[in-house]
Parts: structure tokens; C-alpha cells; sequence
């Protein structure tokens, strides 16, 4: 489940409606957010199954004039720390000058015959912003295929913080394209072609 829109109370209400420990997830997001006016925000809500458990976690986006906030919040099973179910959320707040890269992947059905408009029916949404990067190594080759040489290390780095998958079977259209307007939100946020939140 993802909601997302431009307005406070309209983030509280998307927070409420997810009711995923909204009071919890909620105070922090709040608090993260402080006084600044929310330019947008995306709320999205995950099942996920790991062997016999379910668990669940929710992921509130949040973009304002000056910042880019993620909050997530994990719930979690008794175990040799807590006699009782516990629940972890946890904020960061980037400016917007820093986000390095905001990646929107998209996949559709039956290119040969997409239509621009069409949904896709999967979007997965990257930010990086440099705290955490992915590189990925393998052997360099020279192209010749008898070549038994060394020839070093070949690879990339990616900056992958967050990485954020919707999809319209399992999420709902709407949630697709609420992910396509924060992403482009929050692109134009950075690129600075828009002015966000209201004017000073």
C-alpha cells in the first residue's frame, strides 16, 4: 500500500490509513520533519516472508524544500533481547544536494505495442545520496578467448541507499503511480528545475 500527496496532515492521514503502528511511525516522521512545510510524500507498506514468519515494515519518503527524509519502521518477533514483540523505526534526514542519483526502473508488458501513458507494471525507485555504495568486481578480459593473461579487475560502483519496488499485481495501479509522481518530484527537487514547497 502506498499513498502519497503534498500536505502534512495529508501525510498523517496516508501514515493512519497504512495502519501499520501509525502513532509510532507518525511521531517520527513528524519530529524528522520538524517545521518545514512537506513538498511531497510516499508511504509504502510491505509483507515479506522470511521462512515461517511474516513480517512487516513500512517506509515513509518524504521530501520538503531544503530535504530528502526516508524513515522505516521493522517489526520484530521476541527473541534473546525482548521477551515480546518490538518494533524498530529509524530516520534520516539528506539535503537535497546531496542525492547523487535518483534511478526510476520501469518495466512494461508488450513493448511492441506500448502506448506512452500506459502504467508500467513494475517500477522500482533508487536513491543514492552516498552512504552506502555496491561495487561490483569481475576479472577483466581482453577479448581474445585463448588470452590466459592477468589483466586486472574490471567493475562499478553504484550508489544504492535506497531501492524501493512497486508493482501493479501486487501493489495496485494507484500505487504505481503515486511512485512515479514522487520520483518525479523528487527529480525535479534535485535537478533544481522546480521550486519546492512554498516560496520564501
Amino acid at each position: 500500500m502506498a499513498k502519497t500527496g503534498t500536505t502534512t496532515q495529508g501525510l498523517r492521514e496516508a501514515i493512519e490509513r497504512s495502519g501499520y503502528y501509525p502513532a509510532l511511525v507518525a511521531e517520527a516522521v513528524e519530529a524528522s520533519v520538524g517545521g518545514e512545510p512537506v513538498a511531497s510524500y510516499l508511504v509504502h507498506q510491505e509483507t515479506t516472508f522470511d521462512s515461517n514468519e511474516v513480517r512487516r515494515h513500512v517506509t515513509v519518503l518524504v521530501l520538503t524544500r531544503t530535504r530528502f527524509l526516508v524513515s522505516h519502521t521493522d517489526e520484530q518477533a521476541a527473541d534473546d533481547t525482548s521477551p515480546s514483540p518490538y518494533a524498530t523505526t529509524s530516520t534520516e534526514s539528506v539535503k537535497l544536494e546531496r542525492i547523487s542519483s535518483v534511478v526510476l526502473s520501469r518495466v512494461v508488458a508488450n513493448p511492441e505495442s506500448y502506448t506512452p501513458g500506459t502504467l508500467p507494471r513494475e517500477v522500482v525507485l533508487t536513491i543514492g545520496w552516498g552512504a552506502v555504495s555496491r561495487l561490483d568486481m569481475e576479472p577483466a578480459t581482453c577479448g581474445d578467448p585463448n588470452c590466459e593473461a592477468d589483466h586486472g579487475y574490471t567493475g562499478s560502483s553504484t550508489a544504492d541507499d535506497l531501492s524501493l519496488r512497486v508493482s501493479e499485481a501486487g501493489d495496485g495501479p494507484d500505487t504505481v503511480r503515486q511512485t512515479l509522481a514522487f520520483a518525479q518530484a523528487l527529480s525535479e527537487a534535485t535537478a533544481g528545475t522546480t521550486r519546492v514547497g512554498p516560496p520564501q
